[in-house]
């Protein structure tokens, strides 16, 4: 026969009640850190990862257009450029 005890009960409550609040308190810190670390990465000015690519691809392209024009350019020979 199983007896009910007041104490255990209001214990396990409580219990109940303060892994609840430790739980929501670890969650309300993950969001105040993750906000913060989103400000700081903001005043870093970084670049984003497609952008880079988007700069690489336009790089890659002018490259290949210079050896283009290189190529098609007279085989003259090249002058110095003047002293100043």
């Amino acid at each position: 026969m199983q007896t009910q005890n007041p104490f255990l009960d209001e214990m396990a409550r409580l219990t109940n009640a303060a892994m609840g609040l430790a739980q929501s308190a670890g969650e309300e810190a993950k969001t105040a850190f993750r906000a913060q670390a989103d400000r700081w990465v903001a005043e870093l000015d970084l670049v984003r990862r497609d952008e880079l690519d988007a700069l690489r691809a336009e790089i890659a392209a002018l490259r290949e257009e210079v050896a283009a024009l290189r190529a098609a350019a007279p085989a003259a020979p090249r002058r110095k450029p003047a002293a100043k």
